[in-house]
């Protein structure tokens, strides 16, 4: 599901939003497959990953060798204080039980005047298209609730205000799927709802299949 969504014209306009002003050493916390560390190694960063997954992290390396990557917690990382000039959370804070954390761990990890992107969806604002609106409303709230925290990305920019980074922004990028690749993530969503799954994998066959996810950019600078 995370390559078929990196594949994604519009991801990949995302990350290189995402990317902008980090500077030379940045870390992408909650890393995953790492797509975003070997295209900022590729630019020239000394790229850190950093995700919890073992599992994902020996993925990681073997297919961005150019990488540094760790095992670790996005409250506490494997870094020094003011070790690194960017920092991106994408897709990461709805995992934990405490974002708040995460964020101040960023500002310690950060340099005086360094940047933090928090990426990610809001789970309750996913947009589906289906002859049954009830029950896709219903889904969408029943996979949101499987996560700590799925409306975390609503409060992006309050949580870097709250940490004191300065120069905030946010924004709103929606990615908008039409064709089969969605499908792995609708069964994600759907769970034991076979008829809904059927009516979207037909709708993916005629061309009528429409899903939008709204993606919540927030950044701000790290100052004393």
């Amino acid at each position: 599901m995370l390559d078929a969504y990196d594949d994604l014209t519009q991801a990949r306009d995302l990350r290189e939003l995402t990317y902008r002003g980090l500077g030379d050493t940045v870390v992408d916390v909650g890393c995953g497959g790492a797509r975003a560390v070997g295209e900022l190694a590729g630019r020239g960063a000394h790229a850190i990953g950093v995700d919890t997954s073992a599992d994902m992290i020996e993925v990681a390396a073997r297919r961005w060798p150019a990488g540094e990557f760790h095992v670790g917690d996005a409250t506490a990382l494997p870094l020094a204080d003011g070790s690194v000039t960017g920092y991106r959370a994408d897709k990461v804070l709805h995992t934990l039980a405490d974002p708040a954390a995460a964020v101040a761990e960023a500002r310690r990890v950060l340099a005086r005047d360094g940047r933090a992107v928090l990426v990610g969806q809001d789970w309750d604002a996913l947009v589906i298209d289906s002859d049954d609106p009830a029950r896709t409303r219903a889904l969408v709230h029943a996979r949101a609730d499987r996560v700590p925290n799925p409306r975390v990305a609503r409060r992006y920019r309050n949580l870097l205000l709250d940490n004191g980074f300065t120069d905030v922004t946010a924004e709103v990028r929606t990615i908008v799927w039409t064709d089969a690749t969605c499908l792995p993530t609708l069964a994600d969503i759907a769970g034991e709802a076979d008829a809904w799954l059927e009516e979207q994998t037909a709708r993916a066959r005629a061309n009528r299949l429409f899903v939008a996810v709204p993606m919540f950019v927030a950044a701000g600078t790290r100052g004393d």
